[in-house]
């Protein structure tokens, strides 16, 4: 007895149409009347149509299903579509080339979004504003410093990074920096006490 196995058979191109539909497709491709085969072509999509019925109503739903006809075929199927017939490259065209940046940043641990805004700030007139963002900044400054170093840095060092990624460029309240103060460290370790207390009850 022959054995027939999907494992030898001609791979699926579209699974969802199954086994019968791909043969026939197959069979339709060696057809060598061009009439017939137009025939064939229109009587297989409306085959087609009623498998994907559940898809009739969304937008191109005729030229998806002769669009997956070619595929089905290898794109090797000489048929009067009422569509430009699709190749390998129309349907899944290659993807572009992304180039990967290649800037280098001094201080990796703030972040590129942190050196962007400070190259900006020389831009703003209003001094205001502009104390307002160096000084959140560098309050996010320090918060990112402490979940690299585990450590909260002296705001001198603060000050000192934002000028040295300003370039010097931009002048700095070092007053109002100076008072900055973090609960970063104080929310970890209470939240690791609570944490520390609910598994101590659990045990009780």
């Amino acid at each position: 007895m022959n054995k027939n196995y999907n494992i030898d058979r001609q791979r699926f191109q579209l699974p969802e149409y199954g086994r019968h539909i791909q043969d026939m497709v197959k069979e339709l491709a060696q057809i060598e009347n061009r009439e017939e085969r137009n025939l064939r072509a229109k009587a297989l999509i409306a085959i087609m149509a009623n498998i994907q019925q559940q898809s009739a109503d969304t937008p191109n739903f005729e030229r998806k299903l002769w669009d997956h006809l070619f595929i089905m075929a290898d794109y090797q199927l000489d048929i009067d579509s009422p569509y430009p017939a699709p190749t390998a490259a129309t349907i899944m065209p290659p993807p572009h080339k992304m180039d990967y940046p290649r800037t280098t940043i001094d201080m990796k641990h703030y972040g590129k979004n942190v050196r962007n805004v400070i190259r900006t700030l020389h831009k703003l007139k209003d001094r205001e504003t502009v104390d307002a963002v160096v000084y959140n900044l560098a309050r996010y400054m320090r918060t990112k410093s402490y979940e690299f170093n585990q450590e909260h840095p002296d705001n001198a060092v603060i000050i000192k990074d934002i000028k040295k990624m300003s370039d010097f460029d931009i002048s700095i309240d070092e007053n109002a920096i100076t008072q900055i103060k973090s609960d970063y460290k104080n929310v970890y370790f209470d939240y690791k006490k609570t944490r520390q207390g609910k598994k101590n009850s659990k045990k009780r």
